[in-house]
This record gives structure tokens, C-alpha cells and sequence, in this order.
């Protein structure tokens, strides 16, 4: 039996999502930017965490050049051997690409400035940037802020937490 107490923190919990990205290949930067901005529309606080290969999302010069790989993505339908071949990851980017323009499926950069305008907060993390040696100056101007891990724990506490 649920108490009133479970059940406030229970609909807390759901009023809150925190998302971790630590990929920056376009099929982890998307469902990121999907559930980030779909939580918004919902009226949900929403943070996005970006660490390691996820700042490349939000790095000027590397957002809008995100790419899928074709190694070692059995989803593909393609044999993993193929995957290895030069200029694979390019025409499999290039194929997932032109069939998102098809679809009318906005861009990286133009999800996150959707993302912005619904009130999404993005946080870099300072650790991997110091490990990566980027700059402040190097990040997209959306970014709302370089914060550290326990930063990023305390904004999400109470709320729901992915990993990506």
C-alpha cells in the first residue's frame, strides 16, 4: 500500500529527468535530445549531463559532424566484417542522415535549440573536460554550464535518471 509520502515522492520523481550523455555518435545523441526535449514539452525539469565522447555534442565544429559507426553495430544489417572497411562510417552517417532530412527529423544543433527554448539545462563536465583538454571557449553557447559530478548528483536528485 502506497502512503502519501511515497506517493509525493513518486510524483517527483517523475516531474524531474536527468540525462547522462556519455556517447557522441548520432545514435545516442538523438535519443537523448528526443527524451530531453519530449520530458520539457511534458512540463518536466530537464538536465542533460555531457561527459567523455558526449561533449561532442555540444563542442563547436564536431555538433554537426557526428557520425554512426559501423563497427560493431549489429543493427546496421550489415556484416560486421564490412564494418571495418574505410569510408563505411561515412556512408552509413551519410545514409542515416539523408533519411532523417526525408523525414523532416531536425538536425542535432536544431534539437538542442528546441531543447533550450522548452527551459533544458545542459551542464558539460568539467573532469572530462580538463581530460580532454577543452575549453570553455570551445563549447556551443547553449551550454548552460561546466559543472563536476557531485554538481550534476545534487541537481538530480529526486529525479529519474538515463544513462546514455
Amino acid at each position: 500500500m502506497k502512503t502519501l509520502t511515497s506517493e509525493k515522492e513518486e510524483q517527483k520523481t517523475a516531474r524531474k529527468l536527468c540525462i547522462i550523455l556519455s556517447k557522441g555518435s548520432l545514435d545516442m545523441v538523438y535519443p537523448a535530445f528526443i527524451l530531453a526535449t519530449t520530458g520539457a514539452a511534458m512540463g518536466m525539469e530537464v538536465h542533460v549531463f555531457f561527459t567523455f565522447w558526449g561533449l561532442d555534442a555540444v563542442v563547436k565544429g564536431k555538433v554537426d559532424r557526428l557520425k554512426i559507426s559501423a563497427v560493431g553495430n549489429p543493427s546496421l544489417g550489415l556484416p560486421s566484417i564490412l564494418g571495418v572497411l574505410p569510408g563505411m562510417t561515412g556512408m552509413v552517417t551519410n545514409t542515416m542522415t539523408k533519411k532523417f532530412k526525408q523525414l523532416k527529423v531536425p538536425t542535432v544543433y536544431e534539437l538542442i535549440k528546441q531543447a533550450k527554448d522548452l527551459g533544458v539545462k545542459l551542464h558539460a563536465c568539467s573532469t572530462t573536460m580538463s581530460a580532454m583538454g577543452i575549453k570553455e571557449t570551445d563549447l556551443i553557447s547553449e551550454v548552460d554550464d561546466v559543472v563536476g559530478a557531485s554538481t550534476f548528483l545534487g541537481l538530480a536528485e529526486g529525479g529519474q535518471v538515463i544513462f546514455i
